[in-house]
């Protein structure tokens, strides 16, 4: 295993010890950067203890990561500590939360919405609410969530609807008074050990809820563990076993987009094939719960098919998952170890040299008129320092440090969404791939996303090819091009 000085909050044990072959595993990571390409780190518990773990540099153990979706387990544990609590129940009415922001006309089916409804994702709607809410100007989202017709019978039909995990995360501060991540942090970060979480905030000042939650690989896995174990933690309960079960539990039949979104849905946990169930966020970010084998597997990764990684979960690992101990395999052990050691997401190859760069060095060039809304990009190419420098309109350049054969840590704000204002990290890498291409890759690595720029120097023209990894629509090449000053 490879070592480190940060906290640790779970027991490490070979592989063997608890049953499964380090030979499974050395396979499973094998196929991972064969098949997959972007993984980025991931954490495998067998009888509440980790038998193999690895980060992709320069991804790190101590890093957190953005969970998407995956967040809405956490509002989901949430609701069921304050329904424990006595401060609301599965069937309270949605609307009696909110009696100020009740709409003129309330159809029988908005009328019929209960708490259930949106932990289970059958409000009734016909499409996601959330475009709604972000939508609207004067940030009330609870408001713009009643406005949308609800077609159906609640209960009756199943829509992935991240509009509703907010509305529960809304409610819970409704009933706590406090934030949801404030709320949590003394019933379930203090007691799990997990430190530093972050949530974003909505205009209206409830946490997303549905998304938005920034915690590390350590901390989903042991998330995923007080599940398996029924809510208990040392010796202690802290979510109730009755919770657990109903919220991992099938409660509606979904749709059948892959083999592991089409087992039924909790409430706010997919169903998984082999009795298994998940809490999952957009680009993979898994915390897979597996009963029969009493393991837990936690992954970040920045995949378009999330399917492709559960396949290789279930058909190399699940599988080498046996009832007994195993007789240790220093060999196979030692191999694995050093695998594990030595993860790594490649810089950018080529060379650290070319006519061109002294050519444009020092120079900065305007950009067209782009949808990035990128004004100028400047470049140093001296020899101990390169930089990209980048000017969005409306904010300050920022200077991009690019590591030749590594990744150099930077930052910048020009990923940032609109509500977005503090720099985002960065771990860049650059090379001259072609005479008079220089090629930079950027990866925001407390996310899954990587932007890739080949910059094209063609005497005072400049032609910039770009392209993010994943998107929530399909990504495509964008073709820029500017001009020396």
């Amino acid at each position: 295993m490879v070592t480190t000085t940060v906290k640790q909050t779970l027991q490490r044990a070979t592989p063997e010890s608890q049953g499964i072959t380090s030979a499974a595993i050395l396979g499973w990571v094998e196929a991972l950067e064969s098949q997959v390409h972007e993984f980025q780190s991931f954490m495998l518990l067998r009888h509440g203890k980790v038998v193999a773990e690895g980060w992709w540099k320069p991804y790190g153990r101590d890093i957190p990561h953005m969970l998407f979706s995956l967040s809405k387990s956490f509002t989901s544990t949430a609701v069921g500590m304050a329904i424990a609590e006595g401060r609301l129940s599965l069937d309270d009415s949605v609307l009696s939360f909110f009696p100020d922001e009740k709409p003129a006309q309330v159809n029988e089916h908005l009328a019929a919405m209960r708490v259930r409804h949106l932990l289970s994702m059958s409000t009734g709607h016909d499409v996601d609410t959330m475009p709604f809410l972000t939508s609207r100007a004067d940030g009330l989202w609870t408001k713009a969530f009643f406005e949308v017709p609800v077609i159906h019978a609640p209960g009756t039909h199943f829509l992935y609807n991240t509009g509703a995990s907010y509305m529960l995360s809304a409610i819970v501060q409704k009933t706590t008074g406090e934030k949801l991540i404030d709320y949590l942090q003394p019933r379930l970060f203090e007691p799990l050990g997990i430190e530093g979480a972050a949530w974003e905030i909505s205009p209206q000042g409830f946490n997303m809820g549905g998304f938005g939650l920034n915690i590390k690989t350590e901390d989903i896995a042991t998330f995923g563990q007080l599940y398996l174990q029924k809510g208990m933690w040392q010796g202690r309960p802290l979510i109730s076993e009755a919770w657990v079960e109903e919220a991992t539990k099938f409660q509606i039949a979904n749709s059948n987009n892959g083999p592991d979104w089409a087992q039924g849905y909790g409430f706010q946990f997919w169903r998984s094939q082999h009795n298994a169930y998940r809490g999952d966020g957009a680009f993979g970010q898994y915390c897979v719960v597996m009963p029969d084998q009493d393991a837990v597997l936690a992954i970040t990764s920045g995949v378009a098919d999330m399917q492709q990684p559960l396949d290789l979960v279930w058909s190399m690992l699940f599988p080498a998952m046996g009832a007994q101990s195993l007789p240790e395999d220093a060999a196979t052990q030692d191999k694995l170890t050093k695998k594990l050691s030595s993860l790594a997401l490649l810089p950018v190859g080529g060379k650290s040299g070319s006519a061109q760069a002294a050519k444009v060095s020092g120079k900065t060039f305007t950009l067209d008129e782009n949808e990035f809304q990128i004004e100028t990009l400047g470049f140093n190419f001296s020899d101990s320092n390169w930089t990209v420098t980048i000017k969005t309109a409306g904010k300050d350049a920022t200077t991009i440090p690019c590591g030749y054969g590594d990744w150099k840590a930077g930052q910048t704000t020009v990923f940032n969404r609109p509500w977005e204002t503090e720099p985002m990290p960065l771990m860049s890498s650059g090379a001259w791939t072609f005479d008079d291409t220089f090629t930079l890759i950027a990866r925001l690595y407390h996310t899954p996303f990587y932007q890739t720029y080949h910059f094209q120097f063609l005497g005072d023209m400049l032609t910039v090819q770009t392209r993010v990894n994943v998107s929530f629509i399909p990504p495509k090449v964008v073709t820029l091009t500017g001009k020396a000053e």
